[in-house]
């Protein structure tokens, strides 16, 4: 089950069970308690996001993905702003961004492989991989270059990689079922 977020917001919380909470369990848990249009609202910003942070994303899910981001930018700024500048704080940057998020998955590819869980996990991976506390710097640095040479080799001479023949649209640890279906690990 994923971790309590008021104990954990000042720690370690990884973003992944940021997005959960937010975007998977949100809408669900929100239902009811706030007003049919601000609960509305925020299910499009939900469907929105979770349609960027697919591995694959069809042309027809960015269309729909560009729909309903508009639509939240939109009655977001409705809802909340009222076109009274005194309240336009409100609009940040990041929901204006938004109305980019698209373009910016045709340009870069979906969200999840430009967003900060690459560097969190290989950051959580090289922390795992220190075994001397007392010079971590230096262990951590060594870690890294050591990473930093195994990569290059494995772009250097593909045939170094013990990976390079599985799926590669399943994660770590998945077992393809086929027709489509894989069981992913917990």
């Amino acid at each position: 089950p994923p971790r309590n977020p008021a104990e954990k917001i000042n720690s370690g919380y990884k973003a992944w069970e940021f997005l959960l909470y937010l975007f998977g369990l949100g809408p669900g848990l929100l239902y009811g308690l706030l007003p049919m249009r601000y609960w509305m609202n925020f299910c499009k910003l939900c469907a929105g996001i979770r349609l960027l942070y697919q591995h694959k994303i069809t042309q027809k899910q960015l269309q729909t993905m560009h729909v309903l981001l508009i639509q939240f930018t939109v009655e977001f700024e409705i809802l909340y702003v009222h076109q009274n500048p005194s309240r336009l704080h409100y609009m940040r940057q990041y929901i204006h961004n938004l109305r980019h998020a698209a373009l910016e998955v045709q340009r870069i590819g979906p969200g999840i492989t430009s967003s900060q869980w690459t560097m969190e996990q290989c950051i959580g991976d090289l922390t795992g991989e220190i075994h001397q506390d007392s010079n971590s710097y230096a262990n951590l640095s060594e870690r890294c270059i050591k990473r930093a040479q195994i990569n290059a080799l494995k772009a250097a001479i593909p045939e170094l990689d013990a990976d390079r023949d599985k799926e590669s649209w399943l994660p770590r640890g998945a077992v393809d079922l086929g027709d489509n279906y894989a069981l992913l690990r917990k």
